[in-house]
C-alpha cells in the first residue's frame, strides 16, 4: 500500500471525482499540482471528464491561467521543433519525451510543460549535427572543461545547447542511457523501429513499446524526482493510450528484455498500478516480473519510490522523505557509472568544480 493518498493522486486516479471537492481540498490539490508541475494537467483532465464547468469559480480561474501558459508552451515547442528540423534537414530526427508527445498529439502532451527539446541522432552524426546547430545559433551552456568531457566521453548526449537569441534548450542524444551504464539499449534498434510523424517530414517518434520503455528508463535511472509524479503519470497515460493497440501488451515485456530494460519496466508498471491504478493486464505484470529485484531490495525500493513519486510538496513528505531522495540520488548516479568513476565524479563536482567557479 502507498504511504499517503494525496488530493492530487486521487484526482489523477479518478478525474471525474474532482467536481465533488470543496475549496479547502482544492487549495491543497492546486498547491500539490504546482509542486509537481501538473497544474495544466489537472485542467485538461477536468475538461476531458466534462467536470470543468462544475468546479468552483476561483479554481476554474486558476486553471484557466494554467491553460494560457500551456497553450503558449505548445505553440513555442511546435515552432522550435520546426526550426530544428529545418536546421538539420535532410537528417531524419527522432523526437524524445515531451517534444515527441506534443508533436504526435499523445495524451501526456496535454498540459505538460518541459524545459528542453530532446532529439535522437546516430552517434556517427553527432559532430555534424552539433556544427549545424552552432551555425544556427545554438551554443553549449556548459563551459567547464570537465563537464564537456563528462558529456562527450561518458554520457548519452552532447552537453545541453541553448539558442543565443531565443534561449531555448536542446539535448542531442545518441542513446537513451549513458555509455558508462550497465544497461545498453541499442539505439539503432530504437531508430530503425521509429514511426514517421504524419505532416512533419523528417520527424519521427519512438514506436509505442519503445516510447514506454524510454519513459521508464528515464524515470527509474533518474537521481532527481522533483517531477517524479509527472513522469509516472506520463507512463500511465501512455499505457492507457497504447493499451488499445493490438499486440502492444504482448510486445512490451519482450521488447524490454531485448533492450536490457526489464528492471525499469518492472518498476514502471508496479508503481503505475500501485499509485495511479493503471489498468495493466495481470499477464503483463507476470511477464514483466522478469525484471523484479530480490525481495529485500524490492521492499527497500517500495519505501523509497513510494515517497519520491508523490507530489513535490511539504504536505506529501514525512521524516524519511529527504533520506529517500538522497538515497535515490546516489542510486541514480550509481546506475550511470562504475564505482571508481562515480567516486571521482562526485569528488570533482563537490570539491573541484566549486573552487574553480569561485
Amino acid at each position: 500500500m502507498t504511504r499517503k493518498v494525496t488530493p492530487l493522486l486521487l484526482a489523477l486516479r479518478a478525474p471525474g471525482d474532482m467536481a465533488a471537492l470543496d475549496l479547502c481540498q482544492w487549495d491543497l490539490l492546486l498547491r500539490q499540482a504546482e509542486g509537481a508541475g501538473m497544474s495544466a494537467t489537472v485542467l485538461y483532465l477536468a475538461e476531458e471528464q466534462g467536470v470543468l464547468a462544475a468546479l468552483p469559480a476561483p479554481v476554474r480561474e486558476h486553471l484557466e491561467w494554467a491553460r494560457v501558459r500551456a497553450e503558449r508552451h505548445r505553440r513555442a515547442v511546435a515552432w522550435e521543433v520546426a526550426l530544428i528540423a529545418k536546421t538539420l534537414a535532410p537528417q531524419p530526427l527522432v523526437l524524445l519525451k515531451g517534444a515527441a508527445y506534443a508533436l504526435a498529439g499523445l495524451p501526456p502532451a496535454r498540459g505538460r510543460l518541459f524545459s528542453d527539446i530532446d532529439i535522437l541522432v546516430p552517434a556517427e552524426r553527432l559532430g555534424q549535427v552539433e556544427a549545424e546547430l552552432m551555425l544556427a545559433g545554438w551554443v553549449s551552456n556548459h563551459p567547464d572543461p570537465y563537464d564537456q568531457r563528462y558529456y562527450r566521453d561518458w554520457m548519452h548526449e552532447l552537453p545541453p545547447m541553448q539558442h543565443a537569441k531565443r534561449q531555448t534548450l536542446i539535448d542531442v542524444h545518441h542513446a537513451i542511457l549513458p555509455r558508462t551504464a550497465a544497461a545498453q539499449p541499442d539505439p539503432q534498434k530504437l531508430r530503425s523501429n521509429a514511426h514517421a510523424l504524419p505532416g512533419h517530414p523528417g520527424l519521427h517518434v519512438l514506436a509505442p513499446a519503445d516510447m514506454v520503455l524510454h519513459a521508464a528508463a528515464h524515470l527509474f535511472y533518474e537521481g532527481e524526482f522533483e517531477h517524479g509524479l509527472r513522469g509516472l503519470f506520463d507512463l500511465h497515460r501512455l499505457l492507457v493510450h497504447f493499451g488499445d493497440q493490438p499486440g502492444f501488451w504482448e510486445q512490451l515485456p519482450a521488447r524490454a528484455q531485448e533492450l536490457e530494460l526489464a528492471r525499469p519496466l518492472f518498476y514502471a508498471l508496479r508503481y503505475a498500478v500501485r499509485l495511479l491504478h493503471a489498468p495493466v493486464p495481470a499477464s503483463v505484470l507476470e511477464a514483466a516480473a522478469a525484471g523484479r529485484p530480490n525481495r529485500l531490495l524490492l521492499a527497500l525500493m517500495d519505501q523509497l519510490f513510494e515517497r519520491v513519486l508523490l507530489p513535490f510538496h511539504p504536505s506529501c513528505s514525512d521524516p524519511l522523505s529527504g533520506m529517500a531522495r538522497l538515497l535515490l540520488y546516489i542510486r541514480g548516479n550509481w546506475l550511470r557509472m562504475p564505482p571508481l568513476m562515480l567516486a571521482r565524479h562526485l569528488f570533482h563536482k563537490a570539491v573541484i568544480s566549486p573552487r574553480a567557479a569561485a
